[in-house]
């Protein structure tokens, strides 16, 4: 298992840092630095999640939610947003909607590939978005 990115290892494939904020199907977690999750489940819900959060506090466009996610003092973020973009089909400026089915996916799938380098595991990436619509879409965002 070692082989795998740190991000897969973790079971974060979004490679969420440590902080606070204590998600569903988190455990504690033995990186000193990322998040660890349950199941690679929880852990692409967790990005559903926080992507929703940034939504909620007016990051409405996917430039304005990577500038927050992956930001310039860390990251090459205008890199990261346009292979993003490429990837999820989507434009920088766009508004996205954190109910959209389709374009969350492929936005999620899209981190998940930038941050591990492989493509993501869209089975999972489906199975995270069934957890953050019964938690979030239908209970109006009570839980991390």
């Amino acid at each position: 298992m070692n082989h795998l990115p740190r991000g897969l290892r973790n079971l974060n494939p979004g490679n969420i840092r440590c902080s606070m904020v204590h998600y569903v199907g988190e455990k504690r977690s033995t990186d000193r630095a990322f998040k660890q999750f349950e199941s690679l489940d929880y852990g692409y819900r967790a990005i559903f999640v926080l992507l929703h959060t940034y939504f909620l506090r007016g990051y409405v466009t996917i430039e304005q939610m990577i500038n927050r996610y992956a930001p310039p003092i860390e990251n090459n973020t205008n890199g990261y947003i346009n292979r993003l973009c490429t990837l999820a089909l989507i434009e920088p400026h766009s508004r996205v909607n954190t109910a959209d089915h389709d374009k969350m996916v492929a936005i999620v799938a899209a981190i998940s590939t930038i941050e591990n380098g492989v493509k993501a595991d869209m089975d999972a990436v489906e199975r995270g978005w069934q957890l953050f619509k019964k938690d979030y879409i239908s209970l109006n965002a009570n839980k991390a």
